[in-house]
């Protein structure tokens, strides 16, 4: 009994560690959530260059004020349909970490919505969907009125060996 309150506190202050804010976008009909402080900037769509042999998200590299910068598709990269680039379609540049390494990688995104403050209490830990299906790229379920955020643990959602050779080239 005490072990499982033990766990509980643990789950708890994990999840009051997660509150803070978070820049909001959609992706189709789904709205997610990103730390703020693992965004550089929000820019435009501009034209990728493509890069041979990449995984098929992986739209290629930006040039930004003279950074080449990889560009991820969050639609593909989930699996989602794609679709035509809009003129709400925009990239948010991330820090991201990998092996102590910090570089930035450019996602693509329906659009961007607001800034949250979302405080713990109102934040969840991911559903369970058993062994079969991966949640760990997942830091939360942000309950906003009656609506949840998907935040993401976005160091794990673009983690891969890929991302990392195109961030250090």
């Amino acid at each position: 009994m005490a072990e499982t309150k033990t766990q509980a506190s643990g789950a708890a202050r994990a999840l009051v560690e997660k509150e803070g804010k978070y820049l909001t976008f959609a992706l189709a009909s789904e709205q997610y959530g990103l730390e703020i402080l693992k965004v550089r900037e929000i820019i435009g769509y501009i034209d990728v260059t493509a890069v041979p042999q990449t995984p098929h998200y992986v739209k290629g590299v930006i040039n930004l004020r003279g950074q080449v910068i990889p560009v991820v598709d969050l639609r593909a990269k989930f699996g989602m349909e794609t679709t035509e680039v809009t003129e709400e379609t925009c990239i948010i540049v991330v820090e991201i970490t990998q092996d102590s390494r910090k570089f930035n990688t450019g996602i693509v995104v329906d659009h961007v919505q607001e800034v949250l403050d979302i405080a713990g209490r109102n934040i969840e830990e991911a559903p369970q969907f058993g062994a079969a299906v991966d949640t760990d790229f997942i830091l939360g379920m942000g309950k906003i009125g009656d609506s949840v955020k998907i935040l993401l643990d976005i160091d794990r959602v673009l983690s891969g060996p890929d991302l990392g050779r195109l961030g250090s080239a």
